[in-house]
């Protein structure tokens, strides 16, 4: 019964998120499609949604990061769907976005590779690294792509997809043009432990090591009542990010309703965090403005694809 209460709250969100993509996004039509993106081993493939502007392009790519659940129950029930309505915000700006789902989350099952064990004594780098593979496996299939901008790639996530990127970003993946992270942490438990995550200092370290290899411009974004990480820890990650030379904005947006950590999924924030992300991208010369709206905008928002 749990299990069924869980499944129809997640197709409810999605329907809402697409109904509230077709209305806001009318001004143009997007192309919605599910791959399958393998990896560079060959032993297995992710599964991903690709959502982007009709026509040949070429457009900039945008890979976005999914975070992770505390259960395992959570994470099988994982999809691109529930970022849907954010990725419309990126497309309709002339963006490609991949959403792609990491091993042990939703359609691409398997083992999840990027558990960094007990909070008592953490291996957040071992995490990092599988976390970082299949972000990898996703950015260069992007770049790939006849539409795509190779020269224009950005890496955007929530949450545990917000570290994920960075830990992506200082593989210094060619074209990579910014980094957005919202939200961005390991080891948060509101139930437990509202706004103080376990292992700070040990995640800390991974944000000194990615510091010093990250050269692409970040944003880091924040809600004051994030109940997954405060403000203290979040401004102390970026800080040790900083404190490695590189290029970095913090910003910590008033409280979003109950819970700020979920302002970039859930479907109204928005108003908030998109012109945070207009701002960062001007300052640091990525080109990010909406699309102009062409006799497509009659048809609905979603191509099908293949």
């Amino acid at each position: 019964m749990t299990l069924l209460v869980a499944l129809v709250a997640l197709l409810c969100w999605a329907i809402g998120n697409l109904a509230y993509a077709q209305q806001d996004f009318a001004a143009g039509r997007l192309v919605d499609e599910d791959v399958r993106i393998p990896v560079s081993d060959g032993n297995y493939s992710i599964a991903a949604k690709l959502l982007r502007p009709e026509g040949p392009g070429p457009y900039g790519a945008i890979v976005l990061n999914h975070g992770a659940a505390v259960s395992a129950e959570e994470r099988r029930t994982e999809s691109p769907d529930l970022l849907l309505h954010t990725a419309a915000h990126f497309a309709r700006r002339g963006y490609v976005v991949v959403m792609p789902l990491r091993r042990g989350f939703g359609a691409t099952g398997g083992e999840f590779a990027e558990d960094a064990g007990s909070c008592r004594n953490p291996d957040y780098q071992r995490g990092e690294a599988a976390a970082a593979e299949d972000v990898m496996a996703a950015y260069e299939y992007t770049r790939a792509l006849p539409y795509v901008d190779g020269a224009r790639m950005i890496l955007a996530g929530q949450s545990a997809g917000g570290v994920a990127s960075l830990y992506t970003a200082a593989r210094g993946p060619s074209g990579l043009v910014a980094v957005l992270a919202f939200a961005a942490g390991r080891g948060g438990n509101p139930a437990r432990n509202p706004g103080v995550p376990c292992a700070i200092e040990p995640l800390a370290r991974v944000f000194d090591e990615m510091g010093k290899a990250v050269k692409a411009p970040v944003l880091f974004h924040y809600a004051e009542n994030d109940q997954f990480f405060n403000a203290q820890t979040s401004r102390l990650w970026y800080e040790r990010f900083t404190a490695g030379g590189a290029r970095a904005e913090y910003v910590l947006q008033p409280a979003f309703g109950k819970d700020g950590h979920y302002i970039f999924s859930d479907d109204s924030g928005a108003r908030y965090w998109l012109p945070a992300v207009e701002r960062f991208l001007a300052k640091n010369n990525v080109p990010f403005e909406a699309m102009v709206a062409s006799q497509a905008a009659k048809k609905p928002i979603l191509a099908g694809g293949q």
